[in-house]
């Protein structure tokens, strides 16, 4: 068969061709990399990488197909998808079709036979940036780059609204005892799965949804999401989150979710150079002394300086790599939030104990 040729063009000038893969067209974000070897189909789905590109660097993707049970949002909202080997056909029995077709059905363009390896050396050098895949600018670097400079940057960029749910719904018994407020900034649904699993009955509410409305339902506590963009420019979600600290009710963030819970505490967000993508980034715990590997997607963090200077808040976890802050707690309220993904979907369990942290914490409130 004859594969159709695509072109992948990067801000910087930086050219890669290769054959195109999924929807034909012509598609941009910025482009970031994820080190996971596996679960492929969780990384697409997951809301965190709304408006992004995402190159992935193990060798094959496509060859286990995709399985509706391993989505973690009714729909992926990539901005495409860069690989090395791309197969449609896949070997896995359960399977209930190819990534191809998966990638045609929700309009994802995405380029293979490229050279991932230095792809991603190439962006750990001169850091995350926009980029474009497209199967119509064969020969035209021009018209190419005219739609690139069409495609928004990622800072600054609110995105939250855009992907959370438009209503309330609920997950869980709703005969359990605890009820847990969820904000929606673009939640993964493993995390609900770890709290209905612990007995919570959760209530997800959109993004932009006030403290007056979440309190009329009488949670025992809130959960701040994970999601895609720039913290810094959520004036909304950082005034909700205040308003939530003032309930004095149990609160606990992740990714995004953490980034807003620092927001709210006076301490700054700042744009990563590359971010932390993949399922083996290590993390100390300062607590226990516990090291801990972590599944993490993440372009924003939250500053060290601001954190430490703040008599209100302790850091709780770093990362190992580079001293990022990667988890805090707030002393004077029982609050606390972590930058990685202890629902681990895909990745390592270690830091699943967080979940039992919160529950531990909202039966102490």
């Amino acid at each position: 068969m004859i594969k159709q040729k695509a072109t992948l063009l990067l801000a910087d000038g930086t050219v890669f061709r290769g054959s195109l893969i999924g929807n034909p067209g012509t598609n941009g974000g910025e482009i970031c990399f994820n080190t996971g070897m596996t679960g492929y189909q969780e990384i697409y789905t997951d809301p965190s990488y709304t408006g992004q590109i995402i190159v992935t660097t193990t060798s094959h993707i496509g060859n286990y197909g995709v399985i509706d049970e391993e989505v973690e949002s009714d729909h992926p909202t990539i901005g495409g998808i860069v690989v090395n080997t791309f197969s449609d056909v896949y070997s896995r029995l359960d399977a209930t079709g190819s990534l191809q077709d998966y990638l045609v059905s929700n309009k994802i363009t995405g380029i293979a036979d490229v050279d991932t390896r230095q792809l991603v050396r190439h962006l750990r050098s001169k850091g995350a940036m926009n980029a474009i895949i497209s199967s119509e600018y064969e020969g035209d670097l021009d018209g190419l780059q005219a739609e690139l400079d069409k495609v928004p940057d990622m800072a600054g960029l609110e995105l939250s609204s855009t992907v959370c749910t438009p209503e309330p719904y609920f997950v869980g018994d709703e005969s359990s005892p605890i009820k847990v407020a969820c904000m929606d900034f673009g939640i993964k649904k493993n995390i609900l799965r770890n709290l209905s699993d612990r007995g919570v009955y959760c209530k997800v509410f959109p993004a932009k949804t006030s403290l007056a409305e979440m309190e009329e339902w009488a949670p025992n506590a809130y959960f701040l999401s994970n999601g895609p963009g720039d913290p810094a420019v959520m004036d909304y979600a950082v005034k909700t989150t205040k308003d939530i600290l003032d309930t004095g009710k149990p609160v606990f963030g992740i990714c995004l979710g953490h980034q807003l819970l620092a927001e709210a505490c006076g301490i700054s967000t700042y744009k990563m150079h590359h971010g932390h993508r993949g399922l083996n980034h290590p993390i100390k715990n300062l607590l226990t002394g516990k090291s801990e590997i972590t599944s993490q997607n993440h372009g924003f963090n939250i500053t060290r300086e601001d954190s430490e200077q703040n008599p209100e808040v302790e850091i709780t976890h770093v990362h190992l790599n580079d001293n990022t802050v990667a988890g805090i707690r707030l002393k004077n309220k029982p609050a606390f939030s972590v930058q990685y993904h202890p629902e681990s979907s895909p990745g390592p369990h270690d830091s699943r104990y967080l979940f039992d942290d919160f529950i531990s914490l909202i039966n102490k409130n």
